[in-house]
């Protein structure tokens, strides 16, 4: 049972990113999709049995590409892998803090008893790599720490405060939920949230054609390209003039007064 966020939803006027509403919106989307497993239709009878066995959620976020070009920041650069990993660590630990808060009230998946060592070991290593606990555990390698963000900030302390809290409620009940976030394509949900990119992915162009019903094609720039243009201090019309010779030629590449390397 998935369920995304679109990250843009979150981004402030000034540039910011709403930690406090993000935090919000994913306890409520986690005890929405748990309440979801009892409802839902499986197309099978294993994989009904497996998911109240283990009680699988699937929370994740889609339009990261869009805000980071929002932000005016690379999609392959080091401040955009900080956040991409920033924002996954804080939705995953509220998500198994906010499960953690649901197993006091009315007990863990019914697999925790048999899996409870390797379910803390994971939480404790998820915690570690956040930043919230010394050390990780069962692991050959130390994977790389998170890293604080320069653009975004109280994102990554935020996360840890919330491995802290999934961690500690965790040893306390055991969690609802075996699996609480996964990224999924959202492709087609993605269109109807109005995403400019879906999932985790880049776009992949910046002029896209839509087909009309009555026929013929209509041309639309990437919702993100003039607001990225902003951040980065171009003047209104030089945003205008780009915007222009974006939807005539498809690209950015040539375009006037272009100073960033558009590869």
């Amino acid at each position: 049972n998935l369920a995304s966020l679109n990250l843009i939803k979150f981004l402030n006027e000034d540039g910011s990113f709403d930690v406090d509403g993000f935090r919000h919106a994913c306890r409520l989307w986690t005890l929405t999709l748990e309440i979801s497993v009892m409802m839902a239709a499986y197309p099978s009878h294993e994989i009904a049995r497996l998911s109240h066995a283990y009680r699988t959620l699937g929370l994740g976020f889609a339009n990261l590409g869009g805000l980071l070009m929002t932000s005016g920041l690379g999609y392959d650069s080091d401040e955009g892998r900080t956040f991409a990993g920033a924002v996954s660590a804080l939705m995953t630990g509220v998500a198994y803090a906010t499960s953690a808060e649901i197993a006091g009230d009315v007990g863990a998946f019914p697999e925790y008893g048999a899996n409870v060592s390797s379910m803390q070991r994971v939480i404790r290593n998820h915690a570690a790599a956040a930043g919230a606990a010394d050390g990780f555990v069962g692991l050959t390698h130390e994977p790389a720490v998170l890293s604080d963000s320069t653009v975004f900030k109280g994102l990554t302390g935020a996360a840890a405060d919330a491995w802290r809290s999934a961690m500690s409620l965790g040893e306390k009940h055991g969690f609802r939920n075996a699996q609480v976030s996964v990224i999924a394509p959202t492709g087609t949900i993605g269109l109807v949230m109005d995403c400019d990119t879906t999932g985790i992915e880049p776009d992949f162009a910046l002029v896209k054609f839509k087909k009309l019903a009555g026929g013929g094609h209509l041309k639309i720039i990437n919702q993100a390209v003039p607001q990225a243009l902003r951040k980065l201090g171009y003047a209104d019309s030089q945003i205008t003039d780009i915007r222009h010779y974006a939807l005539g030629r498809g690209t950015l590449d040539g375009a006037p007064g272009v100073s960033f390397d558009v590869a």
